[in-house]
């Protein structure tokens, strides 16, 4: 169950069981993005080979990443949803090694599909599911989640991968996601599940303007009293904004994960680790008290 601690200038913070083992976040924490994808919007295909898998979640560990979000289905926009056997069969490849690498590590699974979940958890100790479509892509999601017993991203996403981005529209941007996620949290509730980490969802259903006033409002998410995870590491809502690429926009990613910290952030899911660590080691030095 969420452990809340106490209040600072910044952020509520929290503390997560994660496996049984008390993850404290009253000092926010980096979540390392490991694709093993051909067709990801950044990382896609790089990571495909198990000891280049196992490289890059040693380096991402030694530069501060607290957990690895292990994914092995694009949830890019416009991207096509792959097999479960297929998923699985990536998956398989590379989870073990991981575990065997780094016996202490805390990986997370990037799944809709509560087999996955299921899977990832009992045989390859994942310790926490991240799932983009809060369980409205795999009904099944939510009940696998409470059998299983681990914290639970629950993502704010209208529609699918493939088709999320075709002319997203809101009645009111905020009251929708809040009665959104009200809705998803009470359903968990119900179910036992009780660490629930809520992600707003940038890129998921959005237009740029969207995200902007998500990332303007972001302290809003306080009324929740739940941990708050911010994922807009070199998205379109940067280089697209900025005319570059998602290669370029590194600079973009620091700057709105500055801003997304002294909103309330937690956690912040990242490709860049060192930096992302950086910007949370001077945004706790501005939290001290002089």
């Amino acid at each position: 169950m969420i452990k809340r601690v106490k209040n600072n200038l910044f952020a509520r913070s929290f503390a997560l069981n994660c496996g049984g083992r008390l993850v404290d976040l009253s000092e926010p924490a980096i979540m390392g993005i490991l694709n093993i994808t051909p067709d990801s919007f950044y990382d896609g295909g790089r990571y495909e080979d198990p000891s280049k898998v196992v490289a890059r979640a040693g380096k991402m560990l030694a530069e501060g990443a607290r957990f690895i979000d292990l994914g092995a289905s694009s949830t890019r926009p416009g991207a096509e949803e792959i097999g479960l056997d297929q998923e699985l069969e990536r998956l398989a490849r590379v989870f073990p090694a991981l575990r065997d690498e780094f016996p202490d590590a805390l990986f997370s699974v990037d799944t809709y599909r509560a087999e996955v979940a299921r899977v990832a958890v009992r045989d390859w100790g994942a310790c926490m599911v991240n799932d983009i479509s809060a369980g409205q892509m795999d009904p099944a999601m939510f009940a696998a989640v409470a059998e299983l017993g681990v914290p639970y991203v629950l993502t704010h996403l209208r529609g699918t991968p493939r088709t999320m981005q075709q002319a997203p529209q809101y009645d009111n941007l905020m009251k929708d996601i809040f009665r959104f996620m009200a809705e998803k949290v009470d359903q968990l509730n119900l179910l036992g599940v009780n660490d629930i980490i809520l992600d707003p969802g940038f890129g998921f259903g959005k237009t740029l303007d969207h995200n902007y006033e998500m990332m303007q409002k972001l302290g809003a998410f306080k009324i929740f009293e739940l941990p708050l995870l911010v994922g807009i590491s070199r998205k379109s809502m940067i280089h697209k904004y900025l005319g570059t690429s998602a290669e370029e926009a590194l600079a973009g990613t620091i700057s709105l994960n500055t801003l997304a910290l002294r909103a309330g952030a937690n956690l912040l899911r990242v490709h860049d680790v060192r930096e992302a660590s950086d910007v949370v080691k001077l945004h706790m030095k501005l939290r001290q008290t002089f």
